[in-house]
């Protein structure tokens, strides 16, 4: 299994002053990250953590790392804009177990890069902020289905 995170609440561009990469969460946002984490937790044994350089995106998955005890990975193929090429190189060398945070242009454009390989959408797709996509791989590294979980509700 492998899992690709939407990063969660982060305030808004339009009221950001600054690097719009260094937008962090908001309060609902790392209380969605500690949730996500705790879901995550059992199921991201042995895997890697790897996400946007963005700081929302790497505050997502502080959570994780720090209940895993590993670091989290910064990595430009999730970045905002960087479409689906490096997402879907980076999943097929991840180990198993392993969580990617990445954003709402990047995540729709691999799942339906996915898709035209062949994955099948099991569900109603989610492309909310801290929605989490599970991917199933086969023995030979393909991905051959896609669950969306929401978003964990916190106000």
């Amino acid at each position: 299994m492998l899992y690709i995170v939407r990063h969660a609440k982060a305030g808004t561009r339009s009221d950001w002053d600054g690097d719009d990469s260094a937008r962090p969460l908001t309060g609902k946002g790392r209380r969605q990250a500690i949730a996500i984490a705790e879901r995550l937790a059992p199921l991201a044994i042995g895997g890697s953590l790897i996400s946007s350089p963005a700081v929302r995106c790497v505050q997502t998955l502080e959570p994780l790392a720090t209940l895993l005890g590993v670091e989290v990975v910064r990595d430009l193929k999730l970045a905002e804009g960087a479409g689906f090429d490096g997402a879907v190189t980076l999943l097929a060398t991840v180990p198993d177990g392993s969580v990617l945070s990445s954003h709402g242009d990047v995540i729709p454009d691999t799942i339906a890069a996915l898709e035209r390989r062949g994955c099948v959408i099991v569900g109603e797709p989610d492309w909310r902020k801290a929605s989490v996509w599970q991917l199933r791989r086969t023995d030979d590294g393909t991905i051959h289905e896609a669950t969306a979980w929401p978003p964990p509700q916190h106000d």
